[in-house]
């Protein structure tokens, strides 16, 4: 069973794990990760283990900052531009990936570029002082729901892990936006936790989307998913179904809903993300026939959210 230590408290005890090859973990702004030693093989292979998660889907390696960044990977003017004004924070740049720049193959999934993503807080720290990248994909078992609180983390792995760093609620509630850099063109993989348009704007063109296969992790169709059936952008609540709602009105037949929690009463994007998770995980619980989820608009952090919410409702793999 995993032992929970707080933030403040664990430092030592996570970098003792991390250099002896074990899984743990461990917040970041975004969702809970998994990390372990990226450059040791035997540490990730573990991390897709302790996860179920199909090999051939890659991994986000985390790096203390972007000299650890030059490293693995070659950036571009426009990956530098991006990396300088997001990092550290909830956005995954992949880019060309060095030759023989020492990451376990089992991150890049054979691809010949690497995500890679500089974290804040507890994650930064224990990065800094390992000296070398953390693979860390979002603490949960493959294809589940990303857990948003070290309460979650143990109610899914702490059978499997020996430690879980306790650094609260974590406050944007979604993965990070992976964006992929390719001959100073900007596709957008996976949105997240920073909006596009902040990232077009910064980057002064527009990103491009369409993006095919698995490029970066977060992109299998059937992901993010709860135990029960997710029905989305409904307009009535059916018998026995939990609602997830947004914003201050509600849908036909709310009333009668097994169990009702909304992501944001006022219609705040930024809050209904960081809700998102820890809601869907709560509305599991309530053992409804499925939940109905009210429609989010596609604007800003809605893409990131509607994005999870398609990938919880798609056909389980």
């Amino acid at each position: 069973m995993a032992r929970i230590i707080k933030e403040e408290e664990a430092l030592e005890e996570a970098l003792r794990l991390a250099r002896g090859g074990l899984p743990i973990a461990i917040p970041t702004e975004t969702v809970y990760g998994l990390a372990a030693d990226a450059c040791n093989g035997e540490a990730v292979a573990r991390i897709y283990e302790v996860k179920g998660r199909p090999r051939f889907n890659p991994l986000i390696a985390h790096v203390a900052d972007i000299k650890m960044a030059e490293r693995f990977a070659s950036l571009s003017p426009a990956a530098r531009l991006l990396a300088e004004h997001f990092w550290p924070g909830p956005l995954t740049l992949v880019l060309p990936a060095r030759d023989d720049a020492g990451l376990s193959p089992l991150v890049t999934a054979g691809l010949d570029t690497v995500a890679l993503r500089c974290p804040k807080g507890f994650g930064a720290r224990l990065i800094a002082a390992l000296g070398r990248p953390l693979a860390a994909p979002s603490a949960n078992s493959s294809g589940k729901v990303s857990g948003t609180s070290a309460q979650a983390v143990e109610r899914d792995l702490g059978e499997r892990i020996e430690l879980i760093v306790d650094g609260g609620p974590t406050p944007v509630g979604v993965e990070s936006t992976i964006v992929k850099v390719e001959n100073e063109e900007l596709v957008l993989l996976r949105p997240g936790g920073i909006a596009a348009e902040d990232i077009e704007a910064v980057a002064g063109k527009p990103l491009q989307r369409g993006a095919k296969g698995i490029q970066a992790p977060g992109m299998m169709a059937s992901h993010y998913a709860p135990d029960a059936p997710v029905r989305l952008n409904v307009s009535h609540v059916e018998a026995d179904e939990a609602l997830l709602a947004f914003g201050p009105e509600r849908v036909e037949g709310a009333e009668g809903a097994r169990a009702t929690l909304n992501l944001s009463p006022s219609g705040d994007l930024r809050e209904a993300a960081t809700n998102l998770f820890a809601h869907l995980l709560a509305l599991d619980a309530a053992r409804a026939r499925a939940i109905a989820v009210e429609p989010v608009p596609m604007e800003g952090l809605g893409e990131a959210i509607n994005d999870r919410l398609a990938r919880a409702a798609a056909p389980r793999q």
